[in-house]
């Protein structure tokens, strides 16, 4: 008999009549007083279930079947049929059933309800997976990895596996977790100036986990020309709010020959073939979304298909802000950062829509990206998207040696640590650009769910680190 998943009951339509095989979980079970059970089926492959109906005349069915309780893992054997419930197209008839894993005390199982909160949820992250809610994240998730994946191979971008372990700070920034196989009690010595305790470290030298692989990419965009890097990054920033995880995923591309615009258009492009994925494969998933009560999710993610984005300088951004009749919590003024609360009054209130702000005060942005003309701006962009704020971040890259060394040291960095990304502009430098895709707040802007603690399989956050 072939082994089936309810997936493939749900699409290859010549499976009716046939006896199939199928594995999964109990989600529901009612037993009727003429000897019949209803088994309601989950396996993970899609957001429905299959009823499985079962008599009293197999032979376990008083000493297993009856027994059963949400949770329990199983194996049946039987026939596909259409169902005679109007509530769902199939069923199972099953002639056989094995009890894999039975769930030890079904009164104390964390999931046996079927509502609970996302906060009670946080605390089991090991067991949320069998909801309806994370099962249809991981599976939007998992169809955004592979969209980019085949989005970028289409346009012949080489994927670059970046180290996780660097001895640079990429942001300029100071909130970075430490590597160190040093003994815990020479921990004051990693304050004391003057002293080198890394050297007999496992590295020789001061490592860290890595905010960004950018640095490392752009020496293989300098030779592949088209480049990217997608895996985990870090930050041990004290944020213990919604939007915030100290390990996260980073899409992050490099291109030679780029510019400013280029990485605009590259990442509009690549958001909306994002989008319109999960809308043809995962339409179940976001069905579902719709019916939890995120009435909006159709209209949002069909109008940024459909939508030209709007782009606009920084300048003008502080300029509408400065007019807006909102007192705003952080002050508004040219040369000043904008706060989320500035970012989401542009998308949500202003513009109603994603919007590109481009060209910041060099002062506000990494070392690494280039100057304008006007030796005060850099060409940077930062692409905002309504209710989430910033989802990307891009720049030219500086290519002129001397510019790039002067603000390095500008930025009080050691430039001996960047010599060798200095090589990259002594031979053959080449203009070239990049940006860097917040995954989960991409993910948070399609399912509408808004902590990015429910939108990564294992949290890692601010004295959180289960599993």
């Amino acid at each position: 008999m072939k082994k089936i998943s309810i997936y493939d009951i749900y699409t290859q339509y010549n499976l009716i009549n046939k006896n199939v095989v199928l594995f999964g979980w109990v989600r529901n079970r009612r037993h009727s007083k003429c000897g019949i059970s209803f088994i309601d089926i989950y396996d993970g492959s899609c957001l429905r279930t299959i009823q499985g109906v079962i008599t009293n005349n197999i032979l376990n069915y008083e000493s297993e079947i009856l027994k059963l309780t949400n949770g329990c893992s199983i194996r049946i054997e039987g026939m596909v049929i259409w169902s005679m419930n109007g509530n769902q197209k199939y069923e199972i008839k099953i002639n056989k059933i094995q009890v894999i894993g039975w769930v030890d005390c079904p009164g104390n199982y964390p999931i046996a309800s079927k509502k609970h909160t996302c906060e009670y949820l946080r605390s089991i992250p090991h067991l949320r997976s069998r909801t309806n809610l994370f099962s249809a994240i991981t599976r939007i998730r998992n169809g955004m990895f592979y969209a980019i994946h085949t989005f970028l191979n289409n346009f012949h971008y080489y994927w670059i596996p970046t180290p996780i372990i660097t001895g640079l700070n990429s942001e300029g920034a100071g909130e970075m977790f430490r590597v160190s196989m040093l003994s815990i009690n020479n921990k004051n010595n990693f304050l004391q100036k003057g002293i080198n305790v890394f050297k007999d470290d496992f590295f020789g030298k001061e490592t860290f986990l890595t905010v960004s692989g950018q640095l490392t990419a752009e020496a293989y965009a300098c030779a592949m020309t088209k480049v990217y890097t997608f895996g985990p990054t870090f930050r041990a920033e004290n944020s213990n709010t919604t939007r915030h995880l100290a390990e996260f995923w980073m899409l992050e591309i490099e291109g030679a020959f780029l510019n400013l615009q280029d990485i605009i258009q590259l990442s509009t492009d690549i958001i909306k073939y994002i989008i319109q994925y999960i809308l043809q494969y995962h339409i179940l998933d976001i069905e579902f979304f719709y019916n939890q009560g995120d009435r909006n999710i159709f209209y949002r993610l069909e109008q940024f298909i459909n939508t030209k984005i709007i782009q606009i300088e920084y300048s003008d951004a502080i300029d509408i802000l400065l007019t807006a009749k909102i007192n705003f919590k952080h002050a508004v003024s040219f040369g000043a950062d904008l706060f989320l609360e500035h970012e989401k009054y542009l998308v949500d209130k202003y513009f109603c829509a994603p919007v590109f702000i481009t060209n910041y005060p060099k002062h506000l942005k990494a070392f690494y990206m280039r100057m304008n003309h006007d030796n005060n701006t850099v060409a940077a962009m930062d692409f905002l998207v309504p209710n989430i704020g910033e989802v990307i971040g891009g720049s030219e890259r500086e290519e002129r040696q001397a510019l790039l060394k002067n603000r390095i040291l500008e930025a009080g960095l050691d430039i001996k640590n960047y010599d060798w990304y200095l090589d990259l502009r002594r031979y053959g430098s080449v203009p070239h650009a990049g940006f860097g895709l917040g995954f989960e707040r991409l993910l948070s802007y399609i399912t509408g769910v808004r902590n990015v603690r429910d939108l990564i399989p294992f949290p890692r956050t601010v004295n959180h680190a289960l599993c």
